[in-house]
C-alpha cells in the first residue's frame, strides 16, 4: 500500500473510536476529495484550534475566558455540576433543565490506566468551593466503574466542606426496554425510583 496513504490512515486511527477500517475509509474519503475541500476542512481545524482555550474558571473549552457560561449572570451560580469531559456540557445544556455552571474534570480517575487525581482538574474544582456561594455539587460523571470511583472520591473531599453533593439520576432510558438492560443500570433504575 502507498506509504502516504498509510501515514494518512495511522493519523486518523489517532482519533478516539476510530479502528484500521474505519481510519482507511477516512483516509480514501479525504484523499479523493477535491484539494479545495480538504484546504477548507484543515483551515476549519487549524482556524478553530487557534480561537478555543481552556475557561479558567470551569476548564471548559471555550472562545472566551471566562466562558459564556461562567459569566451569564442569569446561571445559578450556587450549583456546579461536575463533568468529565467538555463534550458532556454540552449533552447537558441540550437537556434544558440545567441552569447552573460547570465543571469539567478532563477524564475519571483510572489507576489501570494511570489516571490519578492530580492528572484531572480536582485542584480547580476545590479552589471553586472555598467561596460561599457554592451550595450544591451535583456529580455528573458516567455510570462506569471510573465515573463511580471518581464521584465517591469527589464526594468525600467535598462533603467535610458543608456542600451539599447529590448524584445525578440513572435507570432505564425512555423507549427502553427492561428485559434488555443490563443488571447495573436496573440496580441504578430501582434505587432512583420516585413515588408517583
Amino acid at each position: 500500500m502507498n506509504q502516504e496513504l498509510e501515514n494518512v490512515t495511522e493519523q486518523f486511527r489517532k482519533l478516539p473510536g476510530i479502528g484500521v477500517k474505519s481510519a482507511r475509509r477516512l483516509a480514501y474519503f479525504m484523499l479523493e476529495r477535491p484539494e479545495s475541500e480538504v484546504k477548507a476542512f484543515l483551515d476549519t481545524i487549524k482556524a478553530a484550534r487557534e480561537k478555543i482555550c481552556y475557561c479558567s474558571v470551569c476548564c471548559n473549552l471555550a472562545t472566551s475566558d471566562p466562558c459564556d457560561i461562567c459569566g451569564d449572570a442569569r446561571r445559578d451560580h450556587s450549583v456546579i455540576c461536575v463533568v468529565e469531559q467538555p463534550q458532556d456540557v454540552m449533552a447537558m445544556e441540550q437537556s434544558h433543565e440545567y441552569h447552573g455552571l460547570y465543571h469539567v474534570l478532563h477524564g475519571a480517575l483510572s489507576p489501570l490506566d494511570g489516571i490519578s487525581p492530580d492528572q484531572l482538574k480536582i485542584k480547580e474544582l476545590l479552589n471553586r468551593l472555598e467561596s460561599d456561594e457554592v451550595k450544591e455539587v451535583i456529580l455528573a460523571t458516567d455510570p462506569d466503574a471510573e465515573g463511580e470511583a471518581t464521584a465517591f472520591y469527589l464526594s468525600r473531599l467535598i462533603k467535610p466542606a458543608g456542600i451539599k453533593v447529590t448524584r445525578i439520576g440513572r435507570g432505564i432510558p425512555a423507549g427502553g426496554d427492561i428485559g434488555y438492560a443490563d443488571g447495573l443500570t436496573l440496580a441504578g433504575a430501582v434505587q432512583n425510583r420516585k413515588e408517583l
